[in-house]
């Protein structure tokens, strides 16, 4: 039955726009789901229904439906203040679980603190995931400070890692990559793409001071497919011959963690 009802002050219309997201259960609803997760895990920590409708292109009714239905399964939570919406801890409980049975983390585990001192640079582990590069495990140096980020995200263009998973994914993965940066960035990408792929390590500066520059080397599964970059954190100015040992350093663990990945 069509009608009106409010939620959090604001009229909604029980009527879905046409086509908006097909019918229920459909994958429709399961696309527009991932949408809002995606628009909640950008900006602000909690956002309004309105905002999300509005960001979404979907209606406040189904926004409001799909809502409710992630609150139930916790991949969202509402601020009980402000009516809020945020990423929920489940999203926690489950990438926690994906993260334990990715076999390129346990292949490249057993190296990464003698890598580490052996370099004397704070290592990165990196994957690609639909256009951004996420940071799924980190060993500090002793010199890293207090600050200890030890998981983020970012767009995969602007870091070394990503740059050495993005060239090398399919196209579809390449184009979500590049709709993540702005015009400048994506031409020089589609510029530089075939040079990036081919390259055995690139090097780049970091987005902060606490990630001034970055040496990345892909880590190659038993297909040839880049699983996931391999990082060392540089400070600024440092020499090529300090560059070419990390790199040296970087692409024997990455190997021996490929051959392991091979034999899997």
């Amino acid at each position: 039955m069509e009608g009106v009802y409010r939620v959090q002050g604001e009229e909604v219309n029980m009527a879905s726009r046409a086509g908006e997201n097909g019918a229920r259960g459909s994958l429709g609803t399961v696309r527009n789901a991932m949408l809002l997760l995606e628009l909640l895990s950008e900006g602000p920590a909690y956002r309004q229904l309105s905002d999300l409708a509005e960001a979404s292109g979907l209606s406040l009714a189904t926004v409001h439906r799909l809502l409710r239905s992630l609150l139930h399964a916790q991949l969202v939570e509402q601020e009980e203040r402000t009516s809020r919406y945020g990423l929920g801890p489940e999203l926690t409980r489950l990438s926690q679980r994906y993260l334990a049975r990715l076999p390129m983390l346990g292949a490249l585990s057993p190296y990464l603190v003698p890598l580490r001192d052996q370099i004397g640079a704070t290592i990165h582990v990196a994957i690609l995931v639909r256009g951004a590069v996420v940071y799924v495990d980190r060993i500090d140096s002793d010199d890293s400070g207090l600050y200890r980020a030890a998981q983020r995200t970012e767009p995969a263009l602007v870091s070394a890692a990503g740059r050495v998973l993005a060239s090398r994914s399919d196209d579809e993965n390449w184009n979500l990559a590049l709709d993540r940066v702005d015009e400048v960035a994506g031409k020089e990408a589609l510029d530089k793409r075939d040079e990036w792929a081919e390259a055995p390590s690139l090097m780049m500066s970091g987005l902060t001071m606490m990630f001034p520059q970055e040496v990345a080397v892909p880590v190659l599964d038993g297909t040839g497919r880049a699983a996931a970059a391999l990082a060392a954190s540089l400070p600024i100015g440092v020499d090529q011959a300090r560059v070419d040992t990390v790199v040296t350093h970087l692409t024997h663990v990455a190997s021996a963690a490929g051959r392991t990945l091979g034999h899997g």
